[in-house]
Formats: structure tokens, C-alpha cells, sequence
């Protein structure tokens, strides 16, 4: 079969591979849809960091050369032994975080979190190839549901947005600001909609906050350079700030812009410690929060079920979907350079041309 193999820094290959064999408890999935993120983009130019390239995984024993791609839906080609409640021909969504279950995180609902956590795509082969070879109790059976395939290639990155929303405890009536709406902020941008908060975008890029309002942002605000948020916001004072750029100074500027018993929900990964003043977020009693991946069990779910209402607007976040062959010039290489870009970046494996996005 066709993949993408992960060798290296810089060093990703289109390769002819033998297709996987699920195992027990396993689905082998003919992949429709598959999207990159920030992760796939920092192992390409920086890694590997996460990749088992040069040690096995403690917990897959992968090691070696491998196949990233852990954003992905496809359909049913076989089943391991043992599995129940899927068959071949269903269409799947899969939300690639692989738990336990019986560890203390598991029993608390925490899967996320889990002791022997890992990910198909991060740590072991995933899906930009033809096939991959998947737990199915990651993935949800798509086959009463009138959702096409390349949407349901979003559902993992729609899954952590709506995860920040619950760690943030966003509600209905409350003022939420999203601090970046590309890549996973668009989808923060929704999640918080689906919650009934007012919601405010912030974005240098204007397609981005087009986009934003689109998902229903009641306000977008054009970032500007050396403006702080709270100037550039000016009176207003949300009960949640969500950070998804990653910029270092953000996580500052997002604790002074939070209202007195406020939350700011830290979704971008940052490369180095940053500084915030405890001191204010001590006697303003505002809360600095981390989140991870998503639970399956509670956030999977729900992001099937807003992407499956969403209608065309995903092809807003998506226009067009490329073949594997577009993966390092049209993918990563862009995303590295940080140009202009779709909020994601869809790739079909048995494509050799691109197409557009089909939403329904």
C-alpha cells in the first residue's frame, strides 16, 4: 500500500509498505480522510520529539521509521478477533487516543490522562497510508449518520475544542474570548458556540476571523503587533479566555484580560516557561487551566454530532482535500513557513490529484 513514511528531521517518503494486520480488538481501516495539525508539522521540521524513531515506545513498542497521521476517518476492510459493534463497509471516525481503562485516570473519566496513554499516529503507524490498523474502541461507528467522510476526518481535533470548553467550564450566557482561530482556535471558536457563550475571536489573519464568525462569533478583533489584549479588546471582560496560538505572551496577556474569578484555558502548546503574575491571579482568584487531547467516551460524541450539523461551513476551515503525494509542499512545508494556509489541511490516499472537500 501507499504511506508516509517518517524517517526523520525533514525526511518524510512516499513509500510502498505492506498493509497492516488489525490485531485482537482491532479494526483495519481503508482511510478516506486524513488531516495534519501543528504536532505532524514540529516532528517534520523538529523532530522526532514525540515519534519513536530512535526508541521503542514504552507502551506500543514501536521503533523506527513510521507512518504519522492520528486526524483521520475511513471505512471498515476487516476486524481483528474479538471485536463487536462494527463490520466491514461501515464508515468510521477515529479519535486515535488509545487508554487503558483500568488505571486511576480511566476510573476517574480521565482517560486523557491515563497511565499507558499513547496514539495512533504519534506512536505507533497511523494513517496517512491506504490502510491502517486501529483499536476500535477508538473509533465510532458512522453508519447511521449522515456525515461525509472528509468532515468526519475533523472529528479528533473537533473532539479536543470541545474538551477545552469542559475543562474551561463554559456555559450559556458566559463571554468567552478565543485568543487565535486557526487550526484547533476555529474549533474552539465552535465548541464554545455549541456552549451558548457569547464568543469573541481574535486573529491577525482576516480569512481566519472570516471564519470565525462564520461558526458563529458574535465578535472578531484584528490582532495587532505590540497591542496588548486588553487594549486591544478594550472594555471587554470575559469569564474565559482560551489560548490557542502558543505565543508566549499570550498566557499573560490572557490572565490580565480574564475577569476576577475567571479562567484562562491554555490550549497552545508552549515550547519554553513563560511568565505569569500569581500574585494577580491570587487575589483576582482567576484560574490557569490545562487541557489535553479529549476523553472519548465524553467529548467524541459530541464532536460528531457538531460536525454532522455543521453543513458546508466545514469546507470553510477545509476547501480542498490533497493525495498523499501534496503532503510535505502542500502540508507541512506551509505550515513550518506559517504563510498563508487553510485552517486544515485534509489529504485522501487514493487521490492523485486534488479535489474539493465533500461536506455532505
Amino acid at each position: 500500500m501507499k504511506a508516509a513514511v517518517f524517517h526523520g528531521r525533514g525526511d518524510i517518503r512516499l513509500e510502498d509498505v505492506p498493509p497492516p494486520e488489525p490485531g485482537a480488538g482491532e479494526l483495519l481501516v481503508r482511510v478516506t480522510g486524513v488531516g495534519i495539525c501543528g504536532t505532524d508539522a514540529s516532528e517534520y521540521a523538529a523532530g522526532p520529539q514525540m515519534f519513536p524513531i530512535h526508541h521503542a515506545d514504552p507502551v506500543t513498542g514501536h521503533s523506527g521509521p513510521m507512518v504519522p497521521g492520528h486526524e483521520f476517518a475511513g471505512v471498515v476492510a476487516g476486524t481483528g478477533r474479538g471485536v463487536a459493534g462494527f463490520a466491514e463497509g461501515d464508515p468510521v471516525a477515529c479519535g486515535a487516543g488509545v487508554s487503558c481503562g483500568t488505571c486511576g485516570a480511566c476510573a476517574a473519566g480521565r482517560s486523557n490522562l491515563c497511565e499507558r496513554y499513547w496514539t495512533v499516529g504519534l506512536q505507533r503507524d497511523g494513517a496517512l497510508a491506504e490502510f491502517t490498523a486501529v483499536p476500535a474502541a477508538a473509533c465510532v461507528n458512522l453508519a447511521e449518520r449522515a456525515l461525509a467522510s472528509d468532515v468526519a476526518a475533523m472529528a479528533q481535533p473537533m473532539s479536543i475544542a470541545v474538551h477545552a470548553t469542559v475543562r474551561g467550564r463554559l456555559g450559556a450566557g458566559e463571554e468567552a474570548v478565543v485568543v487565535g482561530t486557526g487550526g484547533i482556535g476555529a474549533f474552539v471558536v465552535s465548541a464554545a458556540v455549541r456552549c451558548g457563550a457569547a464568543v469573541t475571536g481574535v486573529d491577525r489573519d482576516p480569512d481566519r476571523l472570516a471564519v470565525a464568525e462564520a461558526l458563529g462569533a458574535d465578535a472578531t478583533v484584528a490582532a495587532q503587533p505590540d497591542v496588548p489584549l486588553v487594549e486591544l479588546l478594550g472594555g471587554c471582560s470575559p469569564t474565559v479566555v482560551f489560548e490557542c496560538t502558543g505565543v508566549p505572551a499570550m498566557v499573560a496577556e490572557a490572565t490580565d484580560l480574564v475577569r476576577p474569578g475567571g479562567r484562562v484555558v491554555v490550549v497552545g502548546l508552549q515550547e519554553a516557561p513563560v511568565a505569569v503574575d500569581l500574585r494577580s491571579l491570587a487575589l483576582r482568584e482567576k484560574e490557569l487551566i490545562g487541557t489535553l487531547a479529549h476523553t472519548f467516551g465524553g467529548d467524541f460524541g459530541i464532536a460528531v454530532e457538531m460536525l454532522e450539523s455543521g453543513g458546508d461551513v466545514w469546507r470553510l476551515l477545509a476547501p480542498s482535500v490533497l493525495p498523499l503525494e501534496d503532503l510535505v509542499t502542500g502540508g507541512l512545508e506551509p505550515m513550518v513557513a506559517g504563510g498563508p494556509r487553510p485552517i486544515k489541511t485534509l489529504f485522501d490516499p487514493w487521490i492523485d490529484a486534488p479535489r474539493p472537500t465533500v461536506t455532505g
